[in-house]
């Protein structure tokens, strides 16, 4: 056998098995759902309020937002998120003056330590609003971060 067919019948198994695999294993839920509606907001408490209901956003001492008071590229801001509340339903992360506000989101289920880190795009200095749902309350942090060289479109 040369080495063209043993690639060939590889390939050829390999697509039926996994074909027949893909129709028996059906996930319980759809992990690349997305909340589009808040993403395609413009303005920050518009998007806050289609995540949440309301806007108004309460400051907590229970979530801790570590960004660098000044980014000297705007299209790799560092974040980190993180709170000891427990049952964290979600992370959401938010920049006031980005054309769209909503950077990211992140739905965690119970077993998941309360924390991510990211990089995120900022066009220009902004308010960078990260906000922590736990049974149902939802807290939020927040800090200006000064932007030297804007990252989206700035």
């Amino acid at each position: 056998m040369n080495r063209r067919n043993f690639l060939y019948k590889t390939l050829l198994t390999t697509a039926v098995l996994g074909t027949t695999a893909g129709i028996l294993i059906t996930p319980r839920r759809v992990y690349a759902a997305w909340p589009k509606v808040a993403f395609d907001k413009k303005d920050l408490s518009d998007a806050i309020k289609s995540i949440y209901g309301e806007s108004n956003l309460v400051e907590s001492t229970k979530v801790e937002l570590k960004a660098p008071d000044i980014a000297e590229n705007g299209a790799i801001v560092p974040i980190n998120v993180k709170t000891k509340l427990k049952n964290v339903e979600s992370i959401m992360i938010f920049v006031e003056h980005n054309p769209q506000p909503l950077s990211s989101g992140y739905m965690l289920t119970s077993l998941s330590e309360p924390k991510i880190g990211t990089r995120i795009k900022m066009g220009k200095t902004s308010k960078i609003v990260a906000t922590i749902k736990s049974d149902g309350k939802v807290y939020s942090a927040s800090k200006e971060v000064k932007v030297t060289i804007g990252g989206c479109g700035g």
